[in-house]
């Protein structure tokens, strides 16, 4: 993420405006200190971000999912320790 200083803000708000309003955010300093980050009003913020479904296609699930290791389980259930 680019950073600019206050001075170097305004002399390039136009510009700045505009590749924030792109999607590009940037950091304004003071004195080589980040102060506020520059973002598009419709980006959205982390909380409304939606993480259900975020994996969506990346795994496979078995077709025997459910029954999966019944007889290891009934076992376990069933022996005497």
């Amino acid at each position: 993420m680019q950073t600019y200083n206050i001075h170097e803000a305004k002399t390039q708000l136009s510009k700045l405006v505009e590749m924030a309003a792109k999607g590009e955010s940037f950091l304004i300093a003071k004195a080589g200190k980040p102060m506020v980050k520059v973002i598009a009003l419709d980006t959205p913020e982390s909380s409304q971000m939606k993480r259900f479904g975020f994996m969506s296609g990346q795994t496979k699930v078995p077709d025997d999912f459910n029954t999966m290791g019944v007889a290891e389980i009934q076992e376990l259930f069933e022996s005497k320790i």
